[in-house]
């Protein structure tokens, strides 16, 4: 049946099975708070590439101890955000209210608007760029985009590469676009060419 999503108004998800509430303290407010129409999706993993470990949760509430892992020291200082966490069996962690500015974009720019924090919603995918995401992943994925395109003014879905090519990867080659937008059936979310291409080819049936 997947988990039941529901946000109220303040931005949260109210709470049910597979919905944790974890409050991040790395959030600002949105320079206008109507403004919310992007959505990014990026993927994470802590260390690299180990899944089911609590370190991503740890890192976005300033909490990750550097030492557990030799690699960790590249954090140190590092606060940063992101409004929802899918882990690999689809559970949702939400760490800042969609109303409120998280900080997982960085520097990047989509359509001209720099600053893309400011104007967009942040999902993270426990993954790599090269490991399949899960049936679950998708299932959640899907589930959610759809609630916030219902709360928000939703207008494009892009991953963390289209808004900071330069910089970033993710969610990588193993992300199914075309399956995630299929699956939402959104064709107002301005979908990354891959997705609309597909959509666009005639059925073999």
């Amino acid at each position: 049946m997947g988990i039941d999503i529901e946000l109220d108004a303040t931005g949260w998800l109210q709470p049910a099975a597979g919905i944790t509430l974890t409050a991040s303290p790395n959030f600002n407010e949105r320079p206008d708070p109507a403004d919310i129409s992007l959505l990014v999706i990026h993927n994470i993993s802590l260390p690299p590439g180990q899944f089911g470990t609590p370190y991503v949760c740890d890192l976005f509430l300033n909490q990750i101890d550097l030492k557990a892992d030799a690699w960790f020291a590249c954090l140190q200082g590092l606060e940063v955000s992101a409004h929802f966490l899918i882990d690999r069996t689809g559970h949702i962690t939400q760490f800042v209210s969609c109303n409120e500015r998280a900080w997982h974009a960085g520097v990047s720019s989509f359509e001209g608007r720099q600053q893309c924090n400011d104007f967009s919603i942040g999902i993270e995918l426990e993954g790599t760029d090269t490991d399949p995401y899960t049936e679950a992943q998708y299932e959640t994925l899907q589930r959610l985009t759809c609630r916030l395109a219902d709360r928000y003014r939703l207008r494009a879905v892009r991953g963390h590469h289209h808004i900071a090519p330069d910089r970033k990867t993710d969610p990588g080659a193993s992300f199914d676009w075309v399956r995630f937008s299929q699956a939402a059936n959104r064709p107002e979310l301005n979908w990354p060419e891959v997705a609309r291409s597909s959509q666009d080819q005639p059925s073999n049936s």
